[in-house]
């Protein structure tokens, strides 16, 4: 039997990227349930991508109830829906197996992965007094995607002076604003810009100077967007939700290094349950951004632990 629950986490405080704001996590949990054990997934619909809490619930109801990993890469397409029932399987046939989910998938058990914590699009003022706030983290993730974030950039910078900075544009930018601000990027320490200019709007990437690397986000969603991005992108962040699901996430890791893309790992704003098949998929990654539960003010049981050396590898009581 499949399930499908919708429901909403509070934020610590409100998140802004340039495409508006939100106070909540709106998730949907996917429940399996078979031989007396259960498995558990969650996904975040996302209206960038069409995507609805109506519009995924009715596209896992749609599913035959004894669905498995290998037949349903062809029932879904690559989304939110087909995430979530991919991380409820491998949940459930770990918990079948009696083994973890890296050891069905022949991987070693996760180490420790450092990732970035996000500052959310602001005022000058208000990002840099969050960048103090936070500059004992090594990485931060800056949501910026306007004409005017010269100003937001300089301001982190002052706040957090020795953290590693990585810029995350949302497709906010043109390739005018992008080859204006991309010497300040390498002037202020930017180790990467991800998804500067707009997804089927991006192949000037191709044209003009890249002098730090670019990532692709919206532009990359699994393996079938590899072959668009040679010549524009230096590395694709790869994101359960996009794939749909751990299966595609881990293929699309190996075609992607194959072609000799570096790696980021992110996430949408969901709970430690989204994180934890992701952190299997963060190992190696030059780039983690698994922060999600990190900008919650409550969370699933048994949470991802988070310390000095990272996000932890997930504990059997909350998946795999």
């Amino acid at each position: 039997m499949i399930t499908t629950t919708p429901e909403r986490f509070a934020l610590r405080e409100v998140f802004t990227i340039a495409r508006g704001s939100r106070d909540a996590a709106e998730v949907l949990r996917v429940t399996l349930a078979r031989g007396g054990a259960q498995g558990h997934g969650e996904c975040v619909p996302y209206a960038r991508y069409g995507e609805t809490m109506a519009s995924v619930a009715a596209q896992i109801a749609g599913l035959p109830a004894k669905v498995d990993r290998a037949t349903l890469q062809a029932l879904l397409p690559a989304g939110a829906a087909r995430n979530a029932v991919d991380c409820a399987l491998w949940d459930l046939d770990a918990k079948t197996a009696g083994k973890r989910a890296w050891e069905l998938a022949g991987l070693p058990a996760p180490a420790p992965v450092i990732t970035a914590f996000t500052l959310s699009l602001d005022s000058p003022d208000a990002m840099e007094a969050a960048a103090r706030r936070h500059a004992h983290r090594p990485l931060l993730k800056i949501k910026l995607g306007t004409p005017d974030d010269m100003p937001r950039l300089e301001a982190v910078r002052r706040g957090a002076p020795d953290a590693r900075i990585i810029v995350d544009a949302n497709e906010g930018w043109s390739a005018e604003v992008y080859s204006e601000l991309a010497p300040h990027l390498l002037r202020l320490g930017v180790d990467m810009v991800e998804q500067p200019l707009p997804a089927g709007a991006d192949d000037m990437l191709a044209e003009i100077a890249r002098p730090l690397p670019v990532c692709a986000d919206e532009s990359c969603h699994d393996r079938a967007s590899l072959p668009a991005l040679r010549g524009k992108y230096d590395m694709v962040n790869i994101k359960l939700d996009k794939t749909g699901g751990l299966t595609e996430a881990l293929a699309l890791r190996d075609a992607a290094r194959a072609e000799g893309y570096r790696v980021m790992v992110g996430c949408m704003v969901g709970t430690s349950l989204a994180m934890a098949p992701a952190v299997l998929v963060a190992q190696g990654a030059e780039i983690v951004d698994l922060d999600g539960p990190l900008l919650l003010a409550e969370d699933r049981a048994a949470p991802l632990q988070y310390d000095d050396a990272g996000v932890h590898a997930p504990d059997a009581a909350l998946w795999g």
